[in-house]
């Protein structure tokens, strides 16, 4: 495939509006190629995330179920969390799996790298997939965290995403890869 001409924007100002610990947002003067000029362009701030597709020897699926204010919903998710400095993503993902699950142990691929939304986020996710695993522990849960942990099979995982039940993009992206290359669908 030809490279193509990145159509970069220039950033003729830079302005934080708010840095938290969960929320750092910007807003960016820009110069489109074009030469149009957009002095209010909001960009959001967040460190790199993981996820992880787990599944236990016996082919279950290791999932949670959590409460998500945004959408004031509760539903079926894969683990996922923060890239904490210092971390690797793969270094993340084990210590999120173990933390929230409890599970550990197994055969780690990188799946796929993705993003929630180019347009306005500077973060990626990184999707592993984690095979055989095992509980090793009981869930290290902070004081913000309310998770279940609950075993699925795949006619299960399969009727969640057929029925649209699983809300987070960043979890169904790498559920779907993983049920169209395994012709589960």
């Amino acid at each position: 495939m030809e490279k193509q001409d990145d159509r970069k924007w220039e950033v003729l100002h830079s302005e934080y509006l708010i840095r938290r610990p969960w929320l750092t947002a910007r807003r960016d003067s820009v110069r489109l190629p074009n030469g149009t000029e957009n002095p209010e362009y909001y960009v959001l701030e967040y460190p790199d995330w993981i996820n992880v597709l787990a599944l236990t020897r016996d082919g279950h699926f290791l999932m949670e179920r959590q409460y998500r204010h945004g959408l004031r919903y509760t539903g079926y998710e894969i683990c996922a969390g923060v890239v904490e400095a210092g971390e690797t993503p793969l270094e993340a993902a084990k210590r999120e799996l173990y933390e929230e699950t409890g599970y550990g142990n197994g055969i780690w691929t990188p799946y796929m790298t993705i993003s929630a939304n180019p347009s306005t986020m500077t973060n990626l996710c990184h999707c592993f997939l984690a095979t055989d695993v095992e509980p090793i522990s009981t869930q290290h849960l902070e004081a913000t965290e309310d998770i279940t942990v609950h075993l699925l099979t795949t006619d299960e995982v399969r009727a969640l995403l057929t029925g649209d039940q699983i809300r987070q993009a960043l979890m169904a992206a790498p559920l779907w890869k993983y049920f169209a290359e395994h012709h589960l669908l």
